[in-house]
C-alpha cells in the first residue's frame, strides 16, 4: 500500500467514526452509492453532432466552443467514453440520441431500426453498461420550421409520429438485449418566439401524436417510456407547447415517466421540491441533471446548493428505486473527457453526501417540533469529513481518487485527443 493510499485509509477510518456518532453507517452509504446507475450522456463527447453530418444545431440547442479533440466518429465517441468512465467510480449507463445511429448510407430517421445501433449494443454489453435512447427531433430539414410533433401539417407531423416509433421499438430491443430497461424520452423544441394566437391547438396535436406513438404496447421489463417538458427555449421564448404542466398530467394519466430537467424551469426554481410532489402521482421520473446560467445554458454541472437539495430529497424521500438519473448538457468549451468526469463525480458526491446526512436523526426532531435542534444539526453536518469517504470509496472502485484523475485526461488529450483533426 502506498503513502498516499494509506492515508485515504487512515482518514477514512476516522470519518467513519465521526459519522457513527450520530447514527449514520458510512459502508452502507458506500454501498448504496456504488448501486446508483447514472446515465452518461454520449452528446457531450461531440457537441450534439451526431453522425448524419448534414444538418446544423437547430431547435434552440447550441454548443459553444470549439475546443480541440472532439469524437468524429462512432469508434472515437466509445473510446471517449470508456476513458471517461475509467476514472468515475461505480458501473453506469450512456444515452445516446437517434443521431447516433451507425449506418453505411444516410438512413431517415423514420426508418432507423435496431441493426443501425448494433455495434452500440454489442459495445454496451462487453462492458456491462446499460443503455438509454432518445428520439433526435431536431436539427432536421422536418423541423426547420420548430415544429415536430405539433406540427399543422399531417405529413410533417407524421414524420416525426413515425421517427418516435421507431425508437421506441429501438430502445425496447437495447433493454431486451443488455437485460436493463432502456428509458426512452421524448423532447421536443415546437413552441413560438412570439405571443400565439391559439396555444390550444399544439397541444391538442401533441396529446394525439403521443397517443399514437405510445400506442403500441412494448413490455416494460425493457422500456420505460418518459416526456421531457420546458418553459421556454431559444426560439421558443413566449410559447412551448411541451410545458411541465402539460406532460405531468400526461404522464399521469399515461402511467410512464417524467423527466425533470434542471435547466429547464424559471431560474429561481429548483426541481429539489418538485421531487416529492410529482411522486405523489407518478411510479417514477427521469432527471436530467444540467446547470443553467440564466437560462438552459447547459454547462457542466458542479456540486452546488441545488444539486445537494435534489440528492438529499431523493434520499430523505426514499425515492432511489424510483428516480433514473441522467446527465444532459454540453460544453465545447473545455476538455470534453474533463467535462464528463467532472458532471458524473459531483452528481456521485452530492448523493453520498445526501447518503450520510444524518436524517433520521433530522426526521426525529422535526417530528418532536425541535427545529432549533434540527437546524443546529443541519449545520453541523456541513462540516462532517465527507471528502474522506468520497476519496476511500473511488480508492476502492479502482479510480483517481481527488484531482488526481485530471493528469490521465491530460496524458489522453496529449496521446489520443490532439492527434484528431476536423
Amino acid at each position: 500500500m502506498g503513502n498516499n493510499e494509506k492515508k485515504i485509509q487512515e482518514a477514512y477510518q476516522n470519518a467513519r467514526e465521526q459519522f457513527g456518532s450520530s447514527g449514520v453507517d458510512t459502508e452502507k452509504a458506500i454501498d448504496c452509492l456504488s448501486r446508483i446507475p447514472i446515465s452518461l450522456h454520449c452528446w457531450q463527447g461531440d457537441d450534439v453532432t451526431g453522425f448524419e453530418r448534414s444538418s446544423e444545431l437547430t431547435g434552440g440547442i447550441l454548443a459553444t466552443g470549439n475546443y480541440p479533440g472532439k469524437a468524429r466518429n462512432a469508434d472515437e465517441l466509445r473510446a471517449d467514453i470508456e476513458k471517461a468512465f475509467s476514472l468515475i467510480p461505480g458501473k453506469h449507463r450512456v444515452n445516446l440520441h437517434a443521431i447516433y445511429a451507425e449506418a453505411p448510407r444516410r438512413v431517415e430517421r423514420n426508418e432507423l431500426s435496431q441493426e443501425h445501433f448494433s455495434r452500440w449494443i454489442d459495445w454496451a454489453k462487453s462492458h456491462g453498461y446499460g443503455l438509454d435512447f432518445n428520439p433526435t427531433c431536431f436539427s432536421h430539414p422536418k423541423s426547420a420550421s420548430g415544429f415536430t410533433l405539433t406540427h399543422s401539417d399531417s405529413s410533417i407531423r407524421n414524420f416525426w409520429i413515425e421517427h418516435c416509433i421507431v425508437c421506441r421499438r429501438i430502445g425496447a430491443f437495447m433493454g431486451q438485449s443488455l437485460g436493463t430497461p432502456c428509458v426512452v424520452n421524448i423532447w421536443i423544441p415546437d413552441g413560438y418566439k412570439d405571443t400565439p394566437a391559439d396555444r390550444k391547438s399544439p397541444r391538442d396535436r401533441l396529446r394525439d401524436s403521443l397517443d399514437r406513438i405510445l400506442s403500441e404496447k412494448l413490455d416494460r421489463r425493457y422500456i420505460l417510456d418518459s416526456v421531457e417538458g420546458k418553459l421556454f427555449g431559444i426560439g421558443t421564448e413566449s410559447y412551448v407547447a411541451g410545458s411541465f404542466e402539460f406532460y405531468f398530467g400526461y404522464a399521469v394519466t399515461r402511467k410512464i415517466l417524467l423527466c425533470l430537467d434542471t435547466g429547464h424551469f424559471h431560474p429561481t426554481e429548483t426541481i429539489a421540491d418538485k421531487i416529492s410532489s410529482v411522486l405523489q402521482w407518478l411510479d417514477g421520473v427521469l432527471l436530467h441533471i444540467s446547470r443553467g446560467i440564466r437560462w438552459d445554458s447547459d454547462h457542466v454541472v458542479v456540486f452546488s446548493d441545488e444539486l445537494l437539495a435534489i440528492a438529499q430529497e431523493i434520499v430523505r424521500g426514499e425515492y432511489l428505486p424510483r428516480v433514473k438519473i441522467g446527465l444532459d448538457y454540453f460544453d465545447a468549451s473545455i476538455n470534453r473527457i474533463a467535462a464528463w468526469v467532472i458532471g458524473m463525480r459531483a452528481v456521485q458526491k452530492a448523493l453520498l453526501v445526501a447518503l450520510l446526512e444524518p436524517v433520521n436523526l433530522l426526521k426525529e426532531m422535526e417530528y418532536k417540533g425541535d427545529f432549533s435542534g434540527r437546524l443546529a444539526l443541519q449545520e453541523h453536518s456541513k462540516n462532517l469529513p465527507y471528502n474522506a469517504v468520497w476519496d476511500y470509496y473511488c480508492l476502492i472502485k479502482g479510480v483517481p481518487p481527488g484531482l488526481s484523475w485530471l493528469e490521465e485526461v491530460r496524458a489522453y488529450e496529449r496521446n489520443v485527443l490532439s492527434k484528431r483533426s476536423l
